[in-house]
């Protein structure tokens, strides 16, 4: 504690003991301590330290004009805002207003309707709060204090911010059974610790927003996030790699861009094997497409080839041989993308799978 408030951030910070500064007596305590103890930007206190000023008390009774001139006006003025000859306010921080709303029971609740209906009324209360802000939901939490001193609590997030009562209802209703009433509920509680912006969406009178930004997408996308957990689903980006199980990504967010464009112009698998898996191919001539090949244990006839599509290695990655990719078809109408690492007068190449089309 002290008179001024530079005083006290100083001593609080450079000081060896942080302790309380006599009235009058900010001067001498800030004398011995080093130019960056009064708030001034870090290039000033490199400079005063080259010079080998390296304590306020070195060039405290320095003329006035010499500091402005080397050092500017603002090394004068946090001085005299520490030794308080001039004035400087107090800003209070004040603490971010919860979003909570409480509900007090008369009586202890001990069935799943009364904890519907009271969860129900909280995100009412709630939403129609958030609606009037221009808020909506990112992540809530819907506690049950138990007449037993313990705790039964349900959370859920959302993709997009929201303030849809029916929405957020669905996302909890998943998890009230996992709610313990025990001997009873004598208060509900529902916080959104994490909300956001959400401006009211321009009406359009043809055309609906599409893809990600239409709310009934992401308001399905919470509903399976809620069931099934958030690890289970994911987005995909094009990735700039020519090597197929290099090309796509895992997109950090919903809002995340691409930054490169998917690449249309030839066929690709609905599913690509991690890692291709090694076959066993008939051919006539080895540049041909294959004729047979086996896949775990199961002889396939192939009825219909196109290719070659080669596609090189990535140099600047690793070393290695080229890909010759085959989409081919079998009696049964189905389709495979196929591959012959190497060339075909190398007596080293193979042949491996690499995915399944629809």
């Amino acid at each position: 504690m002290a008179d001024t408030v530079g005083a006290a951030w100083a001593v609080c910070r450079y000081g060896e003991n942080a302790s309380i500064i006599a009235p009058g007596q900010q001067a001498n305590t800030l004398l011995p301590l080093p130019p960056a103890a009064l708030r001034i930007e870090t290039m000033i206190v490199d400079r005063l330290q080259k010079l080998g000023l390296r304590q306020i008390n070195d060039f405290i009774a320095m003329p006035r004009s010499a500091l402005r001139r080397r050092f500017g006006q603002s090394l004068l003025e946090r001085l005299d805002q520490a030794l308080g000859k001039e004035e400087e306010n107090i800003e209070p921080v004040h603490p971010v207003e919860a979003y909570q709303e409480r509900l007090p029971c008369p009586e202890p609740m001990l069935t799943a309707t009364a904890i519907e209906i009271a969860l129900r009324h909280l995100l009412e209360t709630l939403c129609r709060r958030l609606e009037q802000e221009q808020k909506g939901i990112r992540s809530a939490v819907f506690s049950c204090y138990r007449t037993d001193g313990k705790t039964a609590s349900i959370q859920i997030g959302t993709n997009r911010p929201s303030h849809n009562i029916t929405h957020l209802f669905k996302l909890f209703e998943f998890k009230i059974a996992e709610i313990e009433p025990g001997p009873g509920i004598e208060l509900f509680v529902l916080d959104a610790p994490k909300t956001e912006s959400q401006l009211p969406m321009p009406s359009v009178l043809w055309k609906k927003p599409a893809g990600l930004d239409n709310a009934e997408v992401s308001e399905l996308l919470d509903r399976l996030a809620g069931r099934f957990g958030e690890a289970r689903i994911h987005r995909y980006l094009p990735a700039e790699h020519y090597w197929p199980e290099r090309s796509v990504r895992v997109a950090e967010s919903l809002d995340e861009e691409k930054t490169i464009e998917w690449r249309t112009d030839r066929p690709r698998p609905v599913q690509l094997l991690t890692k291709p898996e090694p076959i066993d191919v008939t051919a006539p001539i080895p540049d041909y497409p294959p004729m047979l090949f086996r896949y775990k244990g199961e002889l396939h006839k192939i009825i219909k080839a196109d290719g070659p599509e080669r596609i090189e290695q990535e140099w600047w990655l690793q070393q290695g041989q080229h890909r010759d990719y085959y989409t081919v078809e079998d009696e049964e109408g189905r389709r495979y993308w196929l591959f012959r690492l190497g060339h075909y007068t190398d007596t080293s190449y193979k042949w491996f799978i690499h995915g399944f089309f629809a």
